[in-house]
């Protein structure tokens, strides 16, 4: 049976068991809509948490990227994992503890002001907005390879269904879509990867797999380094960032991670503290699972594409290079018209000849076949497709390709739903509840937390027809935004008791202005003004992805100077943060 059956199996089967759950789930209440009610089992939180956290990012994108950037990949490994763990020890048990379900209702409460409550709405909205673009363009890849659909008509058809299980069940309809999710986006990671694991090396687990030999004796990490050097690229195993660069970007992914509104949500849907606790733990173990395997199916991904391509003649190509090609997301131009694909990392004239090449786009504003400092490159490969095309590129069977399509949207869809979440609950009750409409009765406050929800699809769908970079790119960009904003305010909030309003808020504006400023001026650039600028005018030699950790440093400073000359926090505030801190009777605190 072919492909595009499997996929249409697979894709229905699951999307099917979503709808059914989000209908089963509908939510009659806020607290439901929120925060499922409060009665969610640490097991089935665990999942949840781990399928929220999982997206598109770490489904589709963080192994293409390490596949690409080899040594230097180990960032994203590192960042988003060692955040977690910072946000289940340091945060989650005092918030869940202080009783707020959403970051800017803790702010505007902890720091005694609307004003306060209002900057985190604005830096809640920012981060999700820019978190769910990614997802909304992974969804549209996913969508347009394997349903053979425009990348736009795969975004809509993502938006519809994202709203459908949101719109229905909020919090409680979205917990048990993604314990569901969870178990779909991992099956789909795990079996290609230890079907290539076996093929490559006869081992089934991946990651021994990575470390063993393959056929000829050698071993699988040398060869791909051989490979690497043969073409002009540098090792794989080598890195090129500078050690202070892999700290920032590792230490804004985990900033950005503890400071994620739609993760600390989760800790609320659970009846206990303690509960709190155990899912977090569940939760690691259950994202290990992935985060482990990343580094080996990025291994396997890059051997095999090089020696599927280098110096093949393109009529001979196997068939899914033309079916990625019709997407886009891969191209070949053929400089020298010999009629292979010259796969070359050092910009080297090919055959004395070194033509301009202009940087073409397609149809829906991917980089042809321009890699950046690759030179007369022929080839154009979207890092975003590697973990999607690995299975037909190692030529296995075609249930394995349609699973690993429920994957991604699996994991693209769980994401965008928590986030969308999160962007309707900032409004509804952070705002429009707390601030412009106290006295609005429950009722009138469901109805606006879904339509913030269907606001906000649109506006994501937006994102994801006209995509600000690739997934994991623009991914990296809302945790650093979230580092910058959310984690000071959150942490001095808990442990330091003279931390009062003035400083909070001010620390919050020049965190994520700076964190803004840099964002536009070295990565996107503003259109038709300037082009962003080149890495060489970095600050201290900090890349955009790295820089949240800048911007959350002079936050921190920024916070504590202010709050030391302007009036300490008043009496009953400290008391409430000396509370928090104290753990016990913990098992009886309630989100209310």
């Amino acid at each position: 049976m072919s492909v595009q059956f499997w996929t249409w199996l697979l894709v229905g089967i699951t999307f099917a068991l979503y709808f059914g759950i989000a209908i089963w789930a509908r939510a009659g209440s806020t607290k439901e809509f929120y925060v499922a009610g409060g009665g969610v089992s640490p097991m089935a939180n665990g999942m949840a948490t781990a399928a929220d956290w999982m997206s598109a990012a770490s489904f589709i994108s963080m192994a293409g990227l390490i596949s690409f950037m080899g040594y230097d990949g180990s960032v994203f490994l590192m960042g988003w994992t060692g955040g977690y763990v910072l946000l289940a020890l340091l945060l989650a048990p005092y918030l869940r503890k202080f009783g707020k379900f959403t970051v800017p209702a803790f702010i505007g409460d902890r720091y005694y002001s609307n004003t306060a409550r209002t900057v985190a709405v604005i830096c809640a909205l920012l981060v999700s907005f820019t978190y769910v673009a990614g997802q909304m363009r992974g969804v549209g890849i996913v969508f347009s390879q394997f349903l053979q659909v425009d990348i736009n008509l795969g975004v809509v058809i993502g938006m519809a269904v994202v709203l459908i299980f949101s719109f229905l069940g909020g919090m409680k309809g979205i917990t048990y879509t993604q314990v569901a999710q969870y178990c779909v986006l991992m099956f789909a990671f795990l079996v290609p990867a230890i079907f290539i694991s076996l093929q490559m090396t006869g081992n089934p687990i991946p990651q021994i797999g990575m470390g063993g030999k393959v056929q000829d004796g050698t071993y699988l990490l040398e060869k791909l380094d051989n490979l690497h050097t043969e073409l002009g690229f540098k090792e794989y195993t080598d890195g090129s960032k500078s050690t202070w660069d892999v700290f920032a970007i590792t230490l804004a992914l985990m900033a950005g991670t503890a400071g994620l509104p739609h993760v600390i949500v989760r800790f609320f849907t659970v009846p206990k503290v303690k509960d709190a606790r155990k899912s977090a733990g569940l939760a690691l173990l259950f994202i290990a699972f992935l985060y482990t395997t990343a580094p080996a199916v990025a291994v396997f991904a890059r051997t095999n594409l090089i020696e599927t391509v280098r110096d093949k003649e393109y009529a001979n190509m196997p068939e899914w290079f033309k079916n990625w090609e019709n997407t886009g997301l891969i191209a070949w131009s053929d400089k020298n018209n010999d009629g292979k694909i010259q796969y070359n990392a050092d910009g080297s004239a090919i055959d004395g000849k070194k033509p301009a090449f202009a940087a073409e786009r397609g149809t829906h504003g991917e980089r042809l076949v321009s890699n950046p400092g690759a030179g007369e490159n022929e080839l154009y490969v979207d890092r975003d497709i590697m973990v999607l095309a690995n299975p037909e590129i190692a030529n296995l069977p075609n249930w394995v390709i349609g699973l690993v399509a429920a994957g991604g949207l699996a994991a693209a869809l769980s994401t965008a739903a928590g986030l969308l979440l999160v962007i309707s609950t900032s409004i509804s009750h952070d705002l429009i509840k707390k601030q412009l409409k106290p006295d609005i009765s429950e009722k009138g406050e469901l109805l606006a937390a879904r339509i913030a929800i269907f606001v906000a699809i649109i506006i994501a769908g937006l994102f994801g027809i006209y995509p600000p970079g690739f997934v994991a790119a623009v991914v990296a960009l809302a945790f650093g935004l979230g580092a910058a904003s959310f984690f000071p305010a959150i942490v001095l909030g808990v442990f330091d008791k003279r931390m009062n309003k003035e400083g909070a808020i001010s620390g919050m504006v020049v965190g994520i202005g700076l964190m803004l400023f840099y964002m536009i001026r070295y990565k996107t650039g503003l259109i038709g003004v300037m082009e962003p600028r080149p890495a060489s005018e970095w600050w201290f030699g900090t890349s955009p992805e790295g820089f949240g950790t800048v911007a959350m440093c002079v936050n921190v400073v920024i916070s504590l100077v202010v709050s030391r000359l302007t009036k300490p926090t008043p009496e009953h505030v400290q008391e409430i943060v000396e509370n928090i801190r104290i753990p016990s009777g913990a098992g009886e605190a309630h989100s209310h």
